[in-house]
């Protein structure tokens, strides 16, 4: 009932299988599904095509990253990734890691994401870097012999793997904007950690170290974190993050990039800083132009598209 797709920061994850992947297969969970994206520590390969596509990224470190330079590779070059639910294998978790990350964990995880990016992702890789910032400054190595591989190998774009193999995506497949968005009175920032409880969003100190308060304005009019949307259901309550469902609905919002106004489609409502100052949450109000209504979308603000 899951497959594997990955998030922003090109951590894997596990989703639930969509529905268009349930009838390819007939509604049979016994049969072979194709999948975006694997885990790194259970797949088995052909050898001579394990060679026949690049092998390892003998640039990469350690652990991580690998799974999914592998499976963008394999779609992008022509093969197929498949989860065979009737297999099965044991895998024994050992209790700790019997090797060491020179720099730490984390600086060379994101040596290894910032090789998949680079390779890979075309465009998309912006939406690593700017939840990564740290990342634009770590040594990746040379990247070039894994580019000349994918030229001799003929591979398609990152556009067509956004397309054809994994739609439901959580990366937009054309959007306006990706960035900060500051509101023009309080000067704070949008922010998927000011949170109250639940799902609320927040807005805090703009720190303009991505992450947290990166969002991407798309051309289906959502305005996303991650694989959560800004949403509104009550008129008159605070606007929420929830799952993002391409349905537009509460989701759907119009930003004029002349008078800075994010309009709610739904209820015509603009978005507005919060009503008090030991309130975080964003709320919507009826269209007036007010400084805390405007919201800036700090750098170029154009249409993202081949």
């Amino acid at each position: 009932m899951t497959w594997g797709g990955f998030n922003w920061k090109l951590n894997f994850r596990w989703y639930r299988v969509p529905q268009r992947e349930m009838e390819r297969r007939g509604g049979d969970r016994t049969q072979p599904l194709r999948t975006p994206t694997m885990a790194g520590g259970l797949f088995s390969i052909d050898k001579e095509y394990f060679e026949k596509i690049g092998r390892y990224d003998e640039g990469m470190d350690i652990w991580g990253g690998e799974n999914l330079e592998m499976s963008f590779r394999i779609w992008q070059c022509g093969g197929t990734l498949e989860i065979i639910p009737c297999s099965h294998v044991g895998h024994v978790f050992r209790d700790k890691s019997p090797y060491s990350f020179p720099g730490g964990v984390v600086n060379v995880v994101m040596k290894n994401s910032a090789r998949v990016a680079e390779v890979w992702m075309d465009e998309w890789r912006d939406f690593f870097f700017e939840m990564n910032p740290g990342a634009r400054s770590v040594d990746y190595g040379d990247v070039s012999p894994r580019r000349k591989l994918r030229e001799d190998l003929k591979c398609k774009s990152f556009r067509w793997f956004l397309e054809n193999i994994y739609p439901e995506s959580q990366m937009p497949l054309d959007y306006y904007y990706l960035g900060e968005i500051r509101n023009v009175d309080t000067q704070s920032c949008l922010d998927t950690l000011g949170r109250k409880s639940g799902e609320n969003l927040g807005t805090s100190y703009c720190h303009g170290l991505g992450g947290n308060q990166v969002f991407a304005y798309t051309k289906r009019q959502q305005v996303m974190s991650d694989d959560n949307c800004l949403d509104a259901s009550n008129p008159s309550g605070p606007v929420k993050l929830v799952r993002c469902h391409g349905m537009g609905g509460n989701q759907m919002w119009t930003y004029n990039d002349q008078d800075g106004s994010l309009r709610h489609v739904n209820s015509g409502r603009c978005l507005q800083k919060p009503d008090a100052r030991d309130v975080t949450l964003p709320v919507l109000r009826p269209c007036d132009g007010s400084a805390g209504q405007q919201w800036v979308m700090k750098g170029s603000f154009k249409w993202q598209a081949n």
